[in-house]
C-alpha cells in the first residue's frame, strides 16, 4: 500500500535524525514527522471561488544535551537540510538554560504496542468532484427559500496525512489517517432584518459524509431560524447549551486541568484531584482507541501510550491532563496528553431535547457564542451570545445581542441534566447542556 510505503520512509527519516542527534552529542532526542496531502475547494454563490491543492511535510527534531533543549524544524528533507537541522539543534542547546524538568517522556511510558485504529479511508484528491459537492451543497441552502439571499460561501476539505514520531528510547511509529469535511454558510433577509448561519459534516470516510443536499438545507433552515431575533431583558435564568456548541463548556474545563495550567498556578481547579466538580451522576470517560474516531491516536505527541481513563467519576475529578514535562513540575507521571485529548464521551441523564426543553420551562436556549471572556484563572465567565427564548418549554422566538455569565466552578457545579442526543462531531461527545441558572444581560 502507499501510505505503508509512506510510513516506511518517513521512519527512516526520522531514525537517520535521531542518529545524527546522538552523533552529533546529544545525551537524547525526539523527532516527528507528518506529511499531508489534500485538497480545499470553496464555491460561493453557485460559482467556484477557491481550489487549493496542499503537499506539506516537515520534520521537527528536539535534542537534549543533560538537561538542557535544544530544536529545529525543516521541510527540506535532503541529507544535507538534514544534517544541518540536527547541529543547530544541538548547538541550541548547549546555549540554552538546564530545566531539570526537561527531556523525553520516561521510558516506562512509552507506547510499545501501535493498535490500528482504522483512521485511514483513503479516496482520490479529485478537485472536480470536491467543487461539485461543495456547488451542489450550497444550491441546495440557496434555493430553499426565497429568504435566503445571499451565501458566505460552501466548502470542501479532504485530506490524507502520515504522522510518525521516534525518540532515542527506541520508539519509531507512525500511522495514516484520512479526514473529510463539507460546509456551508448561508444568509437570510427578512426586510432589514439579516442572519448568517451554517451546517456541517466531518469524518474519517468521504463516503459517510451527509449528503450535500442534506447540509445545504440544513444550512438554510438555521439561518432562516434565526430570523426575527430579538432582544431580552436582564434576567437570571436556566440556560440550555446547544449540543452543538456544549462542547466548548467542556473544552473550558480541559484547560482548567491541564498541566501547563496547573504548574504555572493559573487554574481555578487547582488542588482539586479527588474532588466534586460536577454533579454526582456525571461522568466523562477518554476513549483514545474508539475506531474511526477523530481525535484517537494510539501514542501521543511525545511517544507516551494512550489508554481509557475515567477524567471525571460520579462528579469526582480523577486525573489531571499531563506531559512529561507538565508532569515532572508537578511530581506526577505523565498520561498521554501532550497534543491534547483524546475521545472523551460525557454521559447524558437520557432526556431528548425536547424534553431538556420542558425541564428548564422557562430560559434560554444558547446556539451561538461570541468573544473570549473565560477567565480559567478565577473560572469567571462572560460571552456574548444568540439562540432562542423559551416559555414553558415552547421555543417562542430568536433572540441576540445577549451576554450570559457566570463562574465555570458554579455552573459545572448546577448542571441540572445532559442530553442523549449527542454531538459526536469533534473530539468532545456531549448532549445539550442545562444549567441551572445564569445571569443574562439583555436590553
Amino acid at each position: 500500500m502507499e501510505s505503508e510505503k509512506q510510513l516506511a520512509e518517513i521512519q527512516n527519516v526520522v531514525d537517520d535524525a535521531l542518529r545524527l542527534a546522538l552523533k552529533k552529542g546529544a545525551t537524547a532526542a525526539e523527532a516527528s514527522m507528518s506529511k499531508v496531502q489534500g485538497i480545499a475547494v470553496s464555491s460561493r454563490m453557485k460559482e467556484v471561488e477557491t481550489v487549493e491543492f496542499t503537499n506539506d511535510g516537515g520534520l521537527g527534531i528536539a535534542v537534549f544535551v543533560g538537561q538542557k533543549k535544544g530544536s529545529a524544524s525543516t521541510a527540506d528533507l535532503s541529507p544535507e537540510a538534514l544534517k544541518l537541522t540536527v547541529e543547530k539543534a544541538v548547538e541550541i542547546a548547549k546555549y540554552t538554560n538546564e530545566d531539570e524538568c526537561a527531556g523525553i517522556a520516561d521510558k516506562e511510558f512509552i507506547a510499545t504496542e501501535i493498535p490500528e485504529l482504522d483512521l485511514y479511508h483513503p479516496i482520490e484528491l479529485d478537485t472536480q468532484a470536491g467543487i461539485k459537492l461543495a456547488i451542489e451543497s450550497e444550491t441546495a441552502g440557496l434555493d430553499y427559500d426565497s429568504k435566503i439571499v445571499n451565501s458566505d460561501g460552501a466548502s470542501y476539505n479532504a485530506n490524507l496525512g502520515v504522522r510518525v514520531y521516534g525518540n532515542t528510547h527506541g520508539i519509531n511509529a507512525g500511522y495514516a489517517s484520512s479526514r473529510y469535511n463539507l460546509s456551508c454558510v448561508l444568509i437570510a433577509q427578512d426586510g432589514d432584518d439579516m442572519q448568517r448561519n451554517y451546517a456541517y459534516t466531518i469524518g474519517r470516510e468521504a463516503h459517510k459524509l451527509d449528503v450535500p443536499t442534506i447540509v445545504g438545507k440544513e444550512a438554510a433552515k438555521e439561518t432562516l431560524s434565526r430570523l426575527g431575533a430579538q432582544k431580552i431583558n436582564t434576567a437570571k435564568v436556566p440556560v440550555l447549551f446547544h449540543r452543538d456548541i456544549a462542547s466548548g463548556l467542556f473544552g473550558h474545563f480541559v484547560s482548567a486541568i491541564s498541566g501547563g495550567s496547573l504548574f504555572r498556578q493559573s487554574s481555578f481547579l487547582l488542588d482539586s484531584i479527588g474532588t466534586k466538580v460536577f454533579p454526582n451522576w456525571l461522568t466523562i470517560e477518554e476513549k483514545p482507541h474508539l475506531l474511526k474516531g477523530l481525535a484517537s491516536s494510539p501514542f501521543d505527541n511525545e511517544g507516551v501510550r494512550t489508554e481509557d481513563m475515567t477524567i471525571v467519576d460520579s462528579g469526582v475529578l480523577q486525573h489531571y491532563l499531563l506531559t512529561s514535562y507538565s508532569a515532572r513540575k508537578m511530581k506526577l507521571k505523565t498520561n498521554g496528553h501532550a497534543g491534547g485529548i483524546h475521545n472523551w464521551l460525557v454521559n447524558s441523564t437520557g432526556e431528548t431535547d425536547q424534553e431538556l426543553l420542558q425541564k428548564m420551562g422557562t430560559g434560554l436556549i444558547v446556539t451561538e457564542l461570541m468573544g473570549q471572556g473565560v477567565n480559567i484563572v478565577n473560572g469567571d465567565y462572560s460571552r456574548g451570545a444568540a439562540g432562542f427564548w423559551v416559555e414553558n418549554g415552547i421555543i417562542q422566538y430568536p433572540v441576540h445581542e445577549i451576554t450570559i455569565a457566570g463562574n465555570l466552578q458554579d455552573m459545572f457545579n448546577n448542571i441540572v441534566a445532559i442530553g442523549a442526543e449527542t454531538e459526536v462531531r469533534g473530539s468532545i461527545q456531549t448532549g445539550s447542556v442545562l444549567i441551572e441558572s445564569m445571569q443574562v444581560a439583555g436590553a
